[in-house]
C-alpha cells in the first residue's frame, strides 16, 4: 500500500480493539486516520469462544460496509504470544490459547494481523501520537483493566514469551482485592475503569450525589460514564473517586519509571477521556512516591493522542506494510 489512504482496489485495512466490554473496529488510513466504525458488546468471560469470536466478525463487517478486506488487525486484551498467533490467557474474555489469528483468517478472507491492545496503542502512538520521536517510552492503557507497553527506538518490546508489559498485574497491595487473573491486589484492581465505578459506589452510599438519580438509586447500575458525566457536574463522589484512581494510577507508575526511566508515559484507554480530572492527582502521586524524583527529570506523563482509537490504529499497523511488528 501507498499514499495517504487504503487502496480501495486491494481493499481496505480495519483495525480492531477487543476488550473486557466492547469490540470496537474501523477502517483505518494510512495516515492514523479513522473511518467507518462499528462497535459491539463483548460477550463475556464466561461464554464459548465463539461468540466473542462473533462479534468480532460482525464489527468487521459493519465497518467494512462492503467493501473488500486487504487486511484485519487485532488489538486483543489479552496475552498473545511471541509469534502473534494465539491469545494464551485474558482475565477478561475466555481465549486461553486460542489460535485466534488463524481462526478470524480463515472466516475473513484476508491477512490478520494479533497483538497485544496496550502493544496496539503503544504503536500508534509512537507512530502517529505522543510517543512520536521519543527515544524511551512507556504506554499504560486504562479501560476495564489496565494494560501496558514498553517502547524503545519506536518499537514495542514484547519479551521472550510477547508478553512483557503486563502492568496491570503487578502486586500493589499484599492479599489485597481478589483480581480476574486469579490473584489478589493487581495494579488494576485499585486503578482502571472497574476500580473507578468500585470507588464510586462506595463512596455515595455515604455522600450525596448525584450519581443516586443517575443510577434511579441503584448503586450496581453506575457505570464509568456516569462516574466521568458526574465529575464534570462538580459531582463530589464522582471526584473522589477519580482522585483515588488517579493517585494509584500515579504510584504504578512511580515503580515502573523507577525500572525502565523513560522519556515519556502515555495513557491511554477509556479512562484516560477523563483527561487531567485523571492525569493531575497521578502527576502528583508519581512525583510524590518515585525515587530521587528530587533529582532526576521526571517523566511527562500525559494523554494518548489519539483517544480510545489508539488500539484501532496501532492494530491496523500490523497488517498495513507501514511497520514492522517487533
Amino acid at each position: 500500500m501507498s499514499g495517504t489512504s487504503n487502496d480501495t482496489a486491494r481493499g481496505v485495512v480495519v483495525g480492531v480493539d477487543i476488550g473486557g466490554t466492547k469490540v470496537l473496529a474501523g477502517v483505518v488510513e494510512l495516515d492514523g486516520r479513522v473511518g467507518r466504525t462499528a462497535r459491539r458488546t463483548t460477550p463475556g468471560r464466561r461464554v464459548v469462544t465463539s461468540r466473542v469470536e462473533d462479534a468480532l466478525v460482525a464489527a468487521v463487517l459493519e465497518a467494512a460496509d462492503g467493501r473488500p478486506l486487504a487486511g484485519v488487525g487485532v488489538a486483543a486484551a489479552g496475552f498473545v504470544d511471541s509469534a502473534g498467533e494465539r491469545v494464551m490467557f485474558a482475565p477478561h474474555l475466555p481465549w486461553q490459547g486460542e489460535p485466534l489469528r488463524d481462526l478470524l483468517a480463515d472466516r475473513l478472507g484476508c491477512p490478520v494481523g494479533l497483538d497485544n491492545d496496550a502493544n496496539c496503542a503503544a504503536r500508534a502512538e509512537a507512530h502517529h501520537g505522543a510517543a512520536r520521536g521519543a527515544a524511551s517510552a512507556l504506554m499504560i492503557t486504562m479501560g476495564t483493566g489496565i494494560g501496558g507497553a514498553v517502547l524503545l527506538d519506536g518499537h514495542v518490546v514484547r519479551g521472550a514469551n510477547g508478553m512483557a508489559g503486563e502492568f496491570g498485574h503487578m502486586q500493589v497491595v499484599p492479599d489485597g482485592q481478589a483480581c480476574e487473573c486469579g490473584r489478589r491486589g493487581c495494579w488494576e484492581q485499585y486503578s482502571s475503569g472497574n476500580a473507578l465505578v468500585r470507588e464510586a459506589r462506595a463512596l455515595m452510599a455515604d455522600q450525596p450525589s448525584v450519581l443516586v438519580e443517575m443510577s434511579g438509586g441503584a448503586p450496581e447500575q453506575v457505570t464509568g460514564p456516569m462516574v466521568t458525566s458526574a465529575a464534570e457536574q462538580g459531582d463530589l463522589v464522582a471526584r473522589q473517586a477519580f482522585a483515588s484512581v488517579g493517585g494509584w494510577l500515579g504510584v504504578g507508575t512511580a515503580n515502573l519509571v523507577a525500572a525502565f526511566d523513560p522519556e515519556v508515559v502515555v495513557v491511554g484507554g477509556g479512562v484516560s477521556a477523563a483527561g487531567d480530572r485523571l492525569l493531575d492527582p497521578a502527576r502528583a502521586a508519581l512525583r510524590r512516591t518515585l525515587v530521587g524524583a528530587g533529582h532526576r527529570v521526571v517523566p511527562l506523563l500525559v494523554a494518548a493522542r489519539l483517544g480510545p482509537q489508539a488500539g484501532m490504529v496501532g492494530a491496523a499497523l500490523l497488517v498495513s506494510g507501514d511497520q514492522v511488528r517487533r
